[in-house]
């Protein structure tokens, strides 16, 4: 048996399991691990990052193995699947998504044929896909997709926005996110405020010449 039917097996033995409240409630997937930097970040939990910053920030922790959830509410879990590569590892983790209990996916890829967030969300379906596309010329790859098939999509190398998004859809059903979400939004308008402040107080020259 090779790496991936090994990877295509777990993910099937996972989906036969009888406590779906041992998966991650976020599934990311990208392409390729040259599209890791723009689909995680920098490892700092802050805006300029990617995804894995922005789950951080929001409290979520990384899982690494189904039968060894970490001691968090809220979790994750990253592959790295091939629409091209291995077809049949993508198929295998849309497919049996819903019932891993995976709430949401967040797929990336690159490319001109930037193809593995459309075909996870036709798979996937009825679990909701957002699409990263990881670079410009991505971009009309990952959100042509047709009437019927949705998928919904951010701008080129959001991956942070794109978990935004997702917790969006979860906290219409937990009030904990829906506080975490505000309570980031809250900060994003203080820093506003912050250098709104200091600009209009020091002068355009001393916030020109700040450190």
């Amino acid at each position: 048996m090779t790496e991936v039917e090994e990877i295509i097996q777990t993910l099937r033995d996972e989906a036969d399991d009888e406590t779906p409240e041992n998966t991650p409630d976020v599934g990311i997937i990208m392409g390729s691990d040259s599209d890791f930097d723009t689909m995680m970040g920098t490892g700092e939990a802050d805006d300029r990052g990617g995804a894995y910053d922005a789950l951080t920030r929001l409290g979520f922790k990384e899982q690494t193995g189904y039968h060894d959830a970490p001691d968090a509410r809220f979790t994750f879990e990253t592959y790295v699947v091939s629409a091209h590569r291995t077809p049949d590892l993508m198929y295998a983790y849309a497919e049996t998504a819903e019932e891993r209990g995976v709430d949401i996916i967040i797929a990336g890829a690159g490319g001109k044929s930037a193809d593995l967030p459309n075909m996870t969300a036709s798979v996937a379906y009825p679990v909701p896909v957002i699409g990263v596309p990881v670079q410009e010329k991505s971009v009309d790859s990952v959100i042509g997709m047709p009437t019927g098939a949705p998928l919904v999509a951010v701008d080129a190398g959001k991956s942070f926005n794109a978990v935004l998004s997702a917790v969006q859809f979860l906290s219409l059903r937990d009030d904990e996110l829906a506080d975490r979400l505000t309570e980031y939004h809250d900060e994003l308008r203080g820093n506003v405020a912050d250098v709104s402040r200091e600009m209009h107080d020091g002068g355009a020259e001393a916030f020109r010449d700040r450190s």
